[in-house]
């Protein structure tokens, strides 16, 4: 029996790390890195078991676990000399794994950008594998240790061979106790973001954030791009005004006045930075760059982009950064979009940036410190967020996102922002961005942004009526969903559950599970299903395949129950979505949308869904404290609720407002109103709503564009005693196939 996890040679070294997953070292040169890197910061795992023999057969080492049987024949790393076995049957044959052979069945994972990306786009490979295996090759990744980056001493072969088989989640765990987990971020990231590519005046940002408020959409990220600085003034000897960090006093003649307001009125602001030229002879924050790195003032010697040199950094953040904090600005949008390192001796600046600029960050915010930047490879989920860049305005760029997102989570990135309803190009479609916009509410990040185009312009009131009224609806359910929101973010922090995971990762071994790529969990009482076509003109909806897992699902817009293990196509209208509550599902709602986004709620309305017990437990964040309150119900009529709250964050004389959700009937009397105790039980009235199917089928038949005869005589079939099958055999007879699938999504319910 090995005393240590390591076993090695003069040049190769495996370190069983756990029971499915080991390290895989070759080195030319007979020494080994012990050091962390971006990517890995941790080696220290529970002990394994495992058994090793030597020497039998051709087999120099032969490594054995419950779940791998690793065989080395000695040599360089190569297919020849090295391969896996994992204990799974999932292959034709075998699930083996030749050294450094690309997973054929690999799930994938996410991609740097997705700029002027017009529909989908090839992804990089993930973790999760239908193979039952995949791996990571740290062999070029820098070291990270002590807060600084540096080239590796001597190059090695540097694998990390994962076999989880479709344990999707355990893989993730394990993946982040390797690299790190993802950092809590802030509750008022988890609201609706204002962005826009617009060279907005003082006066003009802050009367729209006026409106905002006067039509009680809640905003709780305040968004400059580019124009806050200096950029068609620039004087011409200096190149592009591209990058900058002067505020331009055209456009705000009193900027701190304006940042000041903001935050009187709970915004978040975040400003545009691209870094790539550098601090030059025009910027306010010259002079002290200057005499700091010692440049040459009268020559106008510009601070060159260097972010791998401390003095730079230090220039950076000091004289640059940090005035314009104290200023009010809270975090940075950095907009990196020059590539890569030259060289095998330079770090990747988008690294440099992600890493230094969300620590400092964090150094500020009690560890809870933001960055909106672009993904740079495997770690890059411990400096959210995620900006994925300008993608042009059309269904096909909506159809591919969720997919998108769902699928970063198989890398550990969370936390995506995506330009919600398109950055450039495209045209006027008010439905195309209502359901981005829906979409968003129902994703990791909802900021709203567009391109310098007078045109594109996402305030709800640049749409037609209906459209405006969905929007403003959707924009208030995001920031009602924010404590439900929350907890997912104490999750995806303490235990590696994603708030959004494809639905593969909770039902690996069902078929139908991989061929929904548009549906995912998001949190652990619902299931979405993006809607990402337009409306037919016949039934006047969007339609979308849903599979539903086993047991039975609530419509979170209409009530509606549906008994799950099975496909359907639904259908909506614009002004819902397809969200799916599980039975027994509890979701918390702050009601009071416009109160500010880091005040937690004075009232809670709790959503309880019947049909099945449940634990939930809601965590809330405030001032680097937690306070969790615990749902125990029993699948019936009753809740208990238990408060853990050590600091005193929430507020005194809180209200519960309990809401037996579902198929019910909204009566008041159902609504069960609690203060303030530790402890308590909750008794519930469930009161079934007999008539909910067929007063939405009449209202579905009422906006149809069909002859009104047709409706008469659909309806009239609906009211009638006949049973389900002779309803749905009347259904197939209708020569209209959306009205049709429209009927049997509904008739299915009866």
């Amino acid at each position: 029996m090995y005393t240590t996890n390591k076993i090695s040679g003069e040049h190769f070294r495996f370190t069983v790390l756990t029971e499915r997953l080991i390290r895989l070292e070759y080195s030319d040169c007979g020494k080994f890195e012990d050091q962390t890197t971006q990517l890995v910061q941790n080696r220290e795992f529970k002990k394994a078991n495992f058994k090793v023999i030597k020497n039998r057969k051709n087999h120099e080492i032969e490594i054995i676990t419950e779940f791998i049987h690793l065989y080395y024949d000695g040599g360089k790393f190569t297919p020849a000399t090295l391969y896996i076995d994992a204990a799974y049957n999932y292959g034709t044959y075998m699930s083996r794994w030749y050294f450094g052979e690309k997973n054929k069945k690999n799930l994938k994972g996410t991609a740097r950008t997705l700029d002027k990306a017009d529909g989908e786009i090839t992804l990089d490979d993930g973790l999760m594998s239908k193979d039952g295996f995949s791996y990571l090759d740290d062999s070029q990744s820098f070291i990270l240790t002590d807060n600084k980056f540096k080239v590796r001493d001597f190059s090695e072969l540097d694998y990390y061979y994962f076999a989880y088989g479709h344990d999707y989640e355990g893989t993730l765990r394990d993946y982040y106790k390797l690299t790190g987990f993802t950092p809590l971020i802030p509750r008022f990231a988890l609201g609706n973001w204002w962005s826009r590519y617009w060279p907005y005046t003082q006066d003009e940002y802050k009367t729209l954030f006026e409106r905002f408020n006067n039509e009680k959409i809640p905003i709780s990220v305040a968004v400059m791009d580019m124009d806050w600085h200096l950029v068609h003034d620039v004087p011409a000897r200096f190149g592009s005004g591209w990058t900058g960090y002067t505020w331009n006093e055209k456009l705000f003649p009193d900027h701190r006045k304006l940042l000041n307001w903001l935050h009187k009125q709970g915004k978040h602001v975040t400003v545009n930075d691209h870094p790539a030229a550098g601090i030059r002879a025009f910027e306010t924050a010259y002079p002290q760059v200057a005499k700091r790195l010692g440049l040459n003032v009268e020559e106008e010697e510009p601070a060159l982009f260097d972010f791998q040199n401390p003095a730079y950094r230090q220039a950076y953040f000091e004289n640059v950064h940090h005035p314009l904090e104290k200023e009010g600005i809270d975090f940075w949008w950095i907009d990196w979009q020059q590539g890569q390192n030259r060289s095998s001796e330079q770090v990747d600046p988008l690294w440099l940036l992600n890493h230094y600029v969300y620590q400092d960050n964090a150094a500020k915010q009690s560890g809870n410190g933001l960055t909106l930047s672009r993904y740079g490879g495997p770690g890059s989920h411990r400096y959210p967020l995620g900006f994925s860049g300008d993608t042009v305005a059309s269904w096909k760029s909506l159809k591919f996102q969720p997919y998108f997102t769902a699928t970063a989570s198989n890398i550990g990135y969370t936390w995506w922002s995506h330009d919600i309803g398109g950055h450039m190009n495209g045209s006027y479609d008010s439905e195309l961005t209502v359901r981005w916009m829906q979409f968003g509410v129902f994703s990791p990040i909802n900021r709203l942004h567009s391109s310098e185009n007078p045109f594109m312009g996402k305030e709800p009131w640049n749409y037609d009526e209906n459209a405006r009224q969905i929007m403003t609806k959707f924009l208030r359910l995001r920031s009602s969903l924010v404590p439900y929101l929350d907890t997912a973010n104490e999750l995806t922090h303490r235990e590696g559950i994603p708030l959004i995971e494809p639905m593969y990762y909770k039902h690996s071994e069902s078929k139908e599970a991989y061929t929904v790529p548009n549906q995912y969990y998001f949190g652990s009482e619902m299931i979405v299903s993006a809607i990402t076509t337009p409306i037919d003109s016949t039934t006047m909806e969007a339609q979308t395949k849903v599979w539903l897992p086993e047991g039975e699902w609530y419509d979170f817009f209409t009530g509606i129950k549906y008994t799950g293990g099975t496909f359907n196509t639904v259908s909506r209208a614009e002004k819902v979505y397809p969200v799916f509550v599980k039975a027994g599902g509890i979701v918390p709602l702050n009601e009071k949308y416009m109160d500010n986004i880091e005040d937690l709620p004075t009232e809670l309305t709790i959503r309880i869904y019947p049909g099945k017990a449940n634990e939930y437990t809601l965590v809330e964040h405030q001032f680097g404290s937690a306070a969790r309150t615990k749902f125990e119900y029993d699948g019936e009529k009753e809740v208990k609720v238990h408060v853990e709250d050590p600091k005193h964050i929430i507020p005194k004389h809180r209200k519960l407002i309990f809401v037996p959700s579902g198929n019910m009937k909204n009566l008041a009397e159902n609504y069960v109103k609690i203060s303030d105790k530790a402890d308590m039980i909750v008794k519930l009235v469930f009161d079934l709503d007999s008539q909910l199917v067929l007063n939405l089928i009449y209202k579905k038949l009422q906006h149809a564009n069909i002859s009104f005869d047709l409706k008469n005589e659909i309806w009239n079939n609906m009211q009638t005693k006949a049973n389900l099958s002779k309803k749905i055999s009347y259904i197939n007879t209708l020569e209209q196939r959306e009205v049709a699938q429209m009927l049997q999504e509904l008739v299915g319910t009866l």
